[in-house]
This record gives C-alpha cells, sequence and structure tokens, in this order.
C-alpha cells in the first residue's frame, strides 16, 4: 500500500457519510487553504448525467493539439487514485499526491469532511500551484451542491445529456435532476448543452434566463450527425467534415458534438478539432481489451469493457454493439445496490445470449451476484452466478469459444478488472 492509499484511507473516516451534498465544508478548507479556487487556470465545468469523461477527454485532447497545456480532474478512478488528478498533462505523481493530501488534512484538523470534498481540495491546491492554459472540472454528483462548483466564474461550462440516476440525492424526476446539473450555470458565462430531453431543457433555458447565463444548445446553435461514415458537425461558423470518433458508439458522435462546440467557443483551430475526436482516449467505455491475462483466458472470443450503470448507459451500449460485425454477446455484469438495474439490463436483453452475474469484490454497495442474476431473469435473460469475472469467462468460452464478451454494469468492476487485467 502506498503512502497516498495510507493517507487517502484515513480521509475515509472523517466523515460518516459517502454523499452529504452541502458547500459548506468546502468553502471551509478551501479558506484555510488559502481558496486556491481563486488561483486556478480558466476553468472549464463540465456536469450531465452520461458523456461527462468521455466529452472531457475529447475536450482535452483538442486542447492538447493545439499546445495547451490542461489540467483534469475526473472521478471515480478505476486502477488508482492518481487517475482523477492530471496536472499540465501529466497524472500527479504519489509523491505530489501525499505531499497535497497531507497539506489538506493538516489544515482540516480533523473537521467533518467528506472524502469527495477533502480530495476535490486537494485537486484544486495542487492545480493551482502548477502553470497550465486550462482547469477541466467534472462534477462528481450533481452540480449546484457538488464540490467542484465553487469557481466563481469559468470560462466555460458544459452540460452532457441528463437521465435518471442517483434519485436518492438529486430527485425523483427528470426536472429535479436538471436543476441540479444546471446549478452550475455562472452569470455571463457560455454554457455548451448536449442533447436532452424537453423537459431537462426547458428547465436549463429556465435557470440560464435566472442567471444571466448563455448557452449553446445542441439542435439550436450547433448540430452534430453522422454521414457516410463520417461525423458531420455546423454551428454558425460553419461546418465540419471529420472523421468518426475512436470513442466506439453511436453515443460518441453526441460527445463528440458537444465537445467540438467547446472548443469552437474558446476560438481552437479545425485541426484541434480533429484531434479532440480521433486521439481521445477513455477507458472502460465500451473498451476492447487485446492484452492481458483475462484476454488469454477468452482465446478466441471477444472480450469488451464498460463501465455504464444506467438505463440510459444501457441503451447507448445496445445501440453501439449493433453496429460491430454479428457475434453471440454474452454479459459478464456486477453493480451497485443503488442502481437500476432491470432499467439498466432491460435494453441488453434484446442482445445478450445469456449473463453471468458477479459481486463487486471488496464493495461495501455491491449488489450480490444472486439479485443480479434474479434481476436478469426477471427480465428473460438466461443467467447464472458466477464466482469472479475469471471464472464467468471460462465458462463462457466453453459454450462458445467464439462469443463477444462484455463485462459491464460498473466503473468499479471495470476498475478490478482493468487491475485484474494488468
Amino acid at each position: 500500500m502506498s503512502n497516498s492509499d495510507i493517507i487517502l484511507e484515513r480521509m475515509m473516516s472523517l466523515h460518516p457519510k459517502i454523499i452529504d451534498l452541502t458547500l459548506d465544508r468546502m468553502v471551509r478548507l478551501l479558506d484555510a487553504l488559502g481558496n486556491p479556487e481563486k488561483h486556478l487556470p480558466p476553468v472549464i465545468h463540465l456536469a450531465g448525467t452520461n458523456g461527462k469523461g468521455s466529452t472531457q477527454a475529447m475536450i482535452r485532447a483538442g486542447l492538447e493539439a493545439d499546445g495547451d497545456r490542461v489540467h483534469a480532474y475526473t472521478s471515480p478512478h478505476l486502477a488508482r487514485f492518481h487517475e482523477r488528478i492530471r496536472l499540465a498533462g501529466e497524472l500527479i505523481s504519489e509523491e505530489a499526491l501525499s505531499e497535497i493530501l497531507d497539506e489538506c488534512v493538516v489544515a482540516n484538523d480533523g473537521t467533518t469532511i467528506t472524502y469527495f470534498e477533502i480530495t476535490t481540495c486537494a485537486a484544486l491546491l495542487a492545480f493551482s500551484r502548477t502553470d497550465a492554459e486550462y482547469t477541466l472540472l467534472e462534477t462528481g454528483l450533481g452540480g449546484r451542491l457538488d464540490a467542484t462548483n465553487v469557481v466563481e466564474v469559468p470560462r466555460l461550462c458544459v452540460i452532457t445529456p441528463i437521465s435518471i440516476d442517483h434519485t436518492q440525492y438529486l430527485g425523483e424526476t427528470i426536472e429535479e435532476i436538471a436543476a441540479e446539473k444546471a446549478g452550475i450555470l455562472k452569470r455571463g458565462v457560455y454554457c455548451v448543452v448536449g442533447p436532452q430531453e424537453d423537459a431537462a431543457l426547458e428547465v436549463i433555458e429556465a435557470q440560464a434566463a435566472k442567471t444571466g447565463a448563455s448557452l449553446l444548445i445542441h439542435g439550436q446553435h450547433w448540430h452534430v450527425w453522422e454521414e457516410n461514415g463520417r461525423l458531420v458537425y455546423q454551428d454558425e461558423n460553419g461546418l465540419l467534415d471529420l472523421p468518426l470518433p475512436n470513442l466506439i458508439g453511436a453515443h460518441q458522435v453526441q460527445n463528440a458534438g458537444a465537445a467540438l462546440a467547446a472548443l469552437r467557443a474558446l476560438g481552437k483551430s479545425d485541426a484541434a478539432c480533429e484531434a479532440a475526436i480521433t486521439t481521445a482516449k477513455w477507458p472502460a467505455r465500451l473498451q476492447r481489451l487485446r492484452q492481458g491475462p483475462l484476454v488469454q483466458a477468452a482465446g478466441q472470443a471477444e472480450l469488451w469493457l464498460d463501465g455504464g450503470h444506467n438505463p440510459a448507459a444501457g441503451q447507448a451500449l445496445v445501440e453501439a454493439l449493433q453496429r460491430l460485425p454479428t457475434r453471440p454477446t454474452y454479459l459478464i455484469c456486477g453493480m451497485l445496490n443503488t442502481k437500476d438495474i432491470t432499467g439498466y439490463l432491460a435494453p441488453l436483453a434484446e442482445i445478450s445470449e445469456a449473463l453471468f452475474g458477479v459481486s463487486i469484490e471488496g464493495e461495501a454497495a455491491t449488489l450480490e451476484a444472486a439479485e443480479t442474476v434474479a434481476a436478469a431473469r426477471s427480465i428473460g435473460i438466461e443467467s447464472e452466478e458466477s464466482r469472479s469475472v475469471a471464472d464467468a469467462i471460462n465458462r463462457i468460452t466453453s459454450k462458445n469459444p467464439s462469443a463477444r464478451i462484455l463485462i459491464c454494469g460498473s466503473l468499479y468492476l471495470a476498475g478490478r478488472v482493468l487491475r485484474e487485467n494488468g
């Protein structure tokens, strides 16, 4: 266990609840740290239910192609916490992370604070001390009361598609959830708005009118579509004819559109726009695994990994898989017990030969494998329990050596798979 792991484990005990939405504790600790949030390179703030990470990755790729140094903050991590904090293009080092976490623990002085809040403060402190041209901040949950929503005047905001998720914290309806996400809007700041349900868009537009924010809305101010195996983007500055995103799935065309709208709003070059969608990397978003012990165990079978975990993500997965060459598809699924598993699996039922349910090792909130199996069977997916991902791969390949195997249901499961697969 590294020094930073020890500190992070200690931080988990500073607040009895994992999630407790308020900005009071953030304001207090940031003040004790000298208000690093006021000394950041220009901030691009992203919120939304689906596509935040992919959109952020594309924006970062475009900015870096234009020669900009970019800080980036994202969550959760997959294999190591360091993935959450990227300083001027590089993952934060173990030494720098340990030092910055220690400094935050000392400044916090034992006061109640959540894990996400204190680690967000650490990221902001690191960003404030390293030169860069831009800072990309991805919300953890919601927007209005999210720990990242402490920057008074960002350079740009982005709201990716909003759907039902985290209802215990953000509200039961699309309108309530949209109101929380729209809490990142700031007076005089442009916000790129990705494709939205009408109900969500109405809430965002009302909040923009109330706060004096300016919107760049998909379908009004910018358009993106696939045509003849190419991506076409259009706004008032003209048309871009680009390759399809290297991130797989029709939904990535929409995410690419939001990234392109953001880059155009920042005055970036056409070359930067192309690089955004052709060079971005974002693990565990319909990622084909091509090497490692799990791939070797799969033999001739294809092995794919995806961390999506809500009904909209399930639908996007189906649409993406249906565009691949036909193969019998088997699911290895593990989820958290806070998620809508039947809503997630319902779209996948039409393309699945069978599902193998696994528990996510080391996660207190895991849905037990038996519950995953029961949910799958309730919507007509042939299903059985498996003791591990490796066990499930062996059982699938013994039935069908040329299967397409999709490991899915949770970023926490995806992280364990990436670690296990080296």
